[in-house]
């Protein structure tokens, strides 16, 4: 099972849009099967998750760093109608931080999670 984590500011935002982790697990599902709405280059990804109670056209962005299959990191994110796009700088700095997150050693993820800059993503395993 891949580890999906996200980053303390992505949490604060996903809590104030009351996004649940399940709309998480299920865009990350997604993106293992092949669906990813872009691709930004150095592990960036850009994935749209659908809003609670409308579909995804009306939804969120997400940025996220990946590495397909092992170690998901949700970087950023923002409703559409806020903004269509992210900046240059914007997608340099997700880039290299991204990068930084995907890269951890087990013992640097494992202090990233108890000082609360990543936290893990829970998500209900299909049985």
């Amino acid at each position: 099972m891949a580890f999906i984590l996200k980053r303390k500011d992505f949490a604060r935002w996903q809590a104030s849009e009351k996004l649940p982790d399940a709309s998480l697990c299920g865009a990350v599902k997604e993106m293992e099967s092949g669906l990813i709405d872009a691709d930004l280059g150095g592990f960036l990804y850009k994935k749209r998750v659908a809003r609670l109670g409308s579909g995804k056209s009306g939804g969120y962005r997400t940025l996220l760093s990946a590495r397909m299959g092992r170690r998901y990191v949700f970087l950023h994110g923002f409703p559409k109608s806020d903004k269509a796009d992210i900046t240059q700088d914007e997608k340099k700095a997700l880039q290299f931080a991204g990068k930084v997150f995907l890269e951890l050693s087990d013992e640097a993820l494992a202090k990233a999670l108890r000082s609360r800059v990543l936290t893990e993503v829970r998500c209900e395993q299909d049985h």
